[in-house]
C-alpha cells in the first residue's frame, strides 16, 4: 500500500502543479490577491505530495520491495542500507523523481519566501515555475514512473552498478541537481519579467541569490562528482572531458556569467537583455545535461538510461521551455532599456569581457559534446572528442578570463583608472611571476606552461588578497581601523574574495598535478618491488576478504622512501559482485600533505615461473588536494555572500520604495 501511496502522491503533485500554474497565471493578468494565494498554496501542496512520493520510494528500496520495478533493478538485499537510500535516485526513474522533488520545492520556496516580490510578478513567477513542474511531473508520471509493479516477483534484485556504490555518488546527484534545477527560479523569474515587462535593476537584484545559491550547489555536486571519479574509477585523474560532465559543466559557467551580469545590472543598470538571456540560457543548459544523461545519445558510466524514445519526450520538453522563453525574449528584446553607459575601462567592461569569455568557453564546450552526435547522425560515422581538442580550445579562453579577473574588482565603475589598478597589484603579479619562475627552475622536468599555470594560480590568488586590503585599508591605515573595518564589511565582499581566491587554489592544483604526476605499472609477485618516483613500491601479500555484497583480492602493497623508511601501507582491492557479474577497483589513496599516493591493484596474471603476480598501478599526484580544495572554497564563498543581510533582505526596501 506504501507504493500504491506514493503513485498517488506523484498523480496529486501533477494535479497540483498544473492548478499552481492556471492559479498564478490568471491571478497576474487578473492582479487577484486571492487567486494569487491559492496558487501559491498548490505550490506548497506540490512539494508536499512530491516529498510523500519520494519517501514512499525510499522506503520501498530500503524495504527491499522487489515488486517495484525500480527496486527489483537497482537494489539487493546484501546492499548496505546507505546505498538501498542512494538506490531510490540511483536510476532513471528515481533521478526523475529527485529531479521533480528538487523543482517542486524551489516552487514552494518561492511561494513562501517571494513576499518582498512586486505581486504580479510574483505570480507569474510562480505560474512558470509550475509550468515547468507540470512538464516534468507528467513526464516521471506517464513515462518514467517509479512506482510501477512487477507481474512477476523475483526473489531478489538486481542491485546497482557498483561504481554508483560509493558515499560521493550517495550525495553527488542531490546537490548537483539543487544545483541543476535552482536555475528553473532564475529562468521563472525571466519568464516573469519579460511577460510583465519589468526588467531592471531591482529584477536582477531578485534573481542574484537564487543564481548564487544554484550556482553554488552546483560546485559542490561537481566537485563532488570529480571526486569520486577520481578516487573510484581508478584511473588515477579527476576529469576527462566525459560529456556527461560537461553537462553539468556547462551551466555552471553560464551561471557564474550571469552571477556577474546581474551585478552590473543592479549597480548600475546596465546589461538588462543579456542578463535576462543568460537566465534563460542557464535553465537550458540544465535541461540539456538531464536529456544527455537520459536520452541514451551517451555512453558513459554517468548515464543513466539507454532509452531514445524517452529521450525524444525530454528533447521536446527541453524544446518548448528553451523554445517559448527564447521566443519572448526575442519579442521583448527590443524594448528593453539599454542601461547605463559607461567607459572602454571600467568595472562594466572587465566583467562584459568576463561574460563574452565565458559564453564563448561554454559555446566550445557545447560544440565538443554535441559535435560526434551529429556528425554520427549525418554520417553514421562514430568520432570522439577529447582533451587535446579541449586543451587547444577551452584553457586559452579560460586563461585569458582568469588573467584579468583580478583587475576587474578594483576597476571603479563607470569609468577606471588602469594605471592606478595595476599600481596597486604589482606586488601580486611580481610575486606569481616569481613563484612561476621558481617553480620553472626547481622541479623537475621543467615545463614552461605549468609553471605559467602556476605563476596564474598565485596571481588569481594575489588579486583576491590585495583586493580585500584594498577595502581594508591594509598598511595604509591604522590597525585598529582595518580591524574596524575588516568587522564591518558585508559578507559578499568576504564571499567574493574567497571565490577568486578558490579559483586560484584549483588553477594550482590543476597545473601542479597535470603536469607533473608521475605513473608507472608492473606486474609483481610476493616481495617484488618497483620504483615511483622517489618511492618503492613492493607488494607482500594478496588475501581474499568477504564484504556484505561482494568478494575481494585485497593486497598489501608496502611504500618506502630513498631512505628505505617506511611511508605508507596502502590496502588497494579488486572487488567482484556476484549478483551483477561486475569487477570493480578500490584503489588505496595515501596522503601526504597536498600530495597522494595512489595505489590500484590489477587483475592477476600468470608471473616468472608460472607464479602468480598481480598489475600494480602507482600515481603520485601533486598538489591533488587543491583541487578539490579550491571548488570548495568557491561554494563557500556563495553560501557567505549569500548569508549578507543586504542580499536577503534589501529587496524588501527597494520593492517598497519602488511602490509595488
Amino acid at each position: 500500500m506504501i507504493v500504491e501511496l506514493g503513485a498517488f502522491a506523484l498523480v496529486l503533485a501533477l494535479i497540483m502543479s498544473v492548478a499552481q500554474s492556471g492559479l498564478s497565471a490568471i491571478a497576474g493578468v487578473r492582479r487577484a490577491p486571492m487567486l494569487a494565494g491559492a496558487g501559491r498554496g498548490a505550490a506548497l501542496a506540490a512539494f508536499g505530495a512530491t516529498a510523500v512520493a519520494f519517501a514512499c520510494l525510499v522506503w520501498a528500496f530500503v524495504a527491499s520491495d522487489f515488486s517495484v520495478a525500480n527496486v527489483a533493478s537497482n537494489s539487493h538485499t546484501a546492499k548496505p542500507l546507505l546505498f538501498k537510500v542512494a538506490g531510490a535516485w540511483g536510476s532513471h526513474e528515481g533521478s526523475m523523481l529527485l529531479w521533480c522533488l528538487v523543482l517542486t520545492g524551489y516552487g514552494a520556496a518561492m511561494a513562501l519566501f517571494g513576499s518582498t516580490l512586486p505581486p504580479r510578478l510574483r505570480a507569474y513567477a510562480v505560474a512558470v515555475q509550475g509550468a515547468v513542474g507540470v512538464m516534468f511531473l507528467a513526464y516521471t508520471v506517464f513515462a518514467s514512473n517509479p512506482m510501477a509493479r512487477l507481474t512477476e516477483v523475483p526473489i531478489e534484485g538486481r542491485s546497482l552498478n557498483p561504481l554508483l556504490q560509493d558515499w560521493a555518488l550517495a550525495v553527488h546527484p542531490p546537490f548537483l541537481y539543487a544545483g541543476y534545477v535552482g536555475f528553473s527560479v532564475v529562468y521563472s523569474l525571466a519568464m516573469a519579467a519579460l511577460i510583465d515587462g519589468r526588467i531592471d535593476a531591482a529584477w536582477a537584484r531578485w534573481v542574484r541569490p537564487w543564481t548564487l545559491a544554484a550556482w553554488s550547489l552546483l560546485t559542490i555536486g561537481i566537485t563532488l562528482g570529480a571526486f569520486w571519479a577520481y578516487y573510484e574509477l581508478g584511473w588515477g585523474g579527476w576529469w576527462f572531458w566525459d560529456p556527461v560532465e560537461n553537462a553539468s559543466f556547462m551551466p555552471w559557467l553560464i551561471g557564474a556569467a550571469l552571477l556577474h551580469s546581474a551585478i552590473v545590472m543592479e549597480k548600475r543598470g546596465a546589461l538588462p537583455g543579456w542578463t535576462a538571456f543568460l537566465a534563460l540560457a542557464a535553465f537550458t543548459f540544465s535541461m540539456l545535461g538531464a536529456f544527455l544523461v537520459r536520452s541514451g545519445v551517451l555512453t558513459s558510466v554517468h548515464a543513466f538510461a539507454v532509452d531514445p524514445s524517452r529521450g525524444v519526450l525530454l528533447l521536446i520538453m527541453m524544446g518548448v521551455a528553451a523554445g517559448a522563453g527564447f521566443l519572448l525574449f526575442a519579442l521583448r528584446a527590443p524594448g528593453l532599456n539599454s542601461g547605463g553607459l559607461f567607459a572602454p575601462v571600467s568595472r562594466e567592461s572587465a566583467i562584459v569581457l568576463n561574460n563574452i569569455v565565458l559564453s564563448t568557453a561554454t559555446a566550445t564546450v557545447l560544440l565538443g559534446t554535441l559535435y560526434p552526435l551529429i556528425r554520427e547522425a549525418i554520417d553514421g560515422e562514430a568520432v570522439s572528442v577529447g582533451p587535446p581538442f579541449f586543451n587547444l580550445t577551452f584553457t586559452p579562453l579560460m586563461l585569458l578570463a582568469l588573467a584579468i579577473l583580478p583587475a576587474g574588482p578594483l576597476l571603479a565603475w563607470k569609468r577606471g583608472d588602469a594605471s592606478a589598478v595595476m599600481r596597486r597589484l604589482w606586488v601580486a603579479l611580481a610575486a606569481a611571476a616569481l613563484l612561476g619562475l621558481v617553480a620553472y627552475a626547481a622541479i623537475t622536468p621543467r615545463k614552461a606552461l605549468a609553471s605559467a599555470g602556476v605563476a596564474l594560480g598565485f596571481w588569481l590568488i594575489g588579486g583576491a588578497l590585495v583586493e580585500l586590503a584594498e577595502r581594508l585599508k591594509f598598511l595604509r591605515a591604522p590597525m585598529a581601523q582595518v580591524w574596524r573595518r575588516a568587522t564591518g564589511l558585508p559578507r559578499g565582499a568576504w564571499g567574493t574574495t574567497l571565490a577568486h581566491a578558490g579559483m586560484g587554489v584549483f588553477v594550482l592544483g590543476a597545473s601542479f598535478e597535470t603536469a607533473w604526476r608521475v605513473e608507472q605499472a608492473q606486474a609483481l609477485g610476493l616481495n617484488q618491488s618497483f620504483k615511483l618516483g622517489a618511492y618503492t613500491l613492493t607488494l607482500t601479500d594478496v588475501g581474499t576478504v568477504e564484504g556484505p555484497n561482494y568478494l575481494a583480492e585485497r593486497g598489501l602493497v608496502l611504500i618506502t622512501d630513498k631512505a628505505g623508511r617506511l611511508v605508507c601501507k596502502a590496502q588497494p582491492e579488486r572487488r567482484f559482485y556476484p549478483t551483477g557479474g561486475q569487477t570493480t577497483s578500490e584503489v588505496h589513496i595515501c596522503p601526504k600533505g597536498l600530495d597522494d599516493l595512489y595505489i590500484v591493484l590489477g587483475e592477476r596474471r600468470a608471473g616468472e615461473g608460472g607464479q602468480p603476480a598481480w598489475l600494480v598501478r602507482g600515481y603520485v599526484n601533486p598538489w591533488v588536494r587543491l583541487i578539490f580544495l579550491g571548488p570548495l572554497l568557491m561554494a563557500i564563498g556563495g553560501a557567505v555572500s549569500l548569508s549578507d543581510r543586504r542580499l536577503r533582505l534589501g529587496v524588501g526596501r527597494r520593492a517598497k520604495e519602488a511602490g509595488a
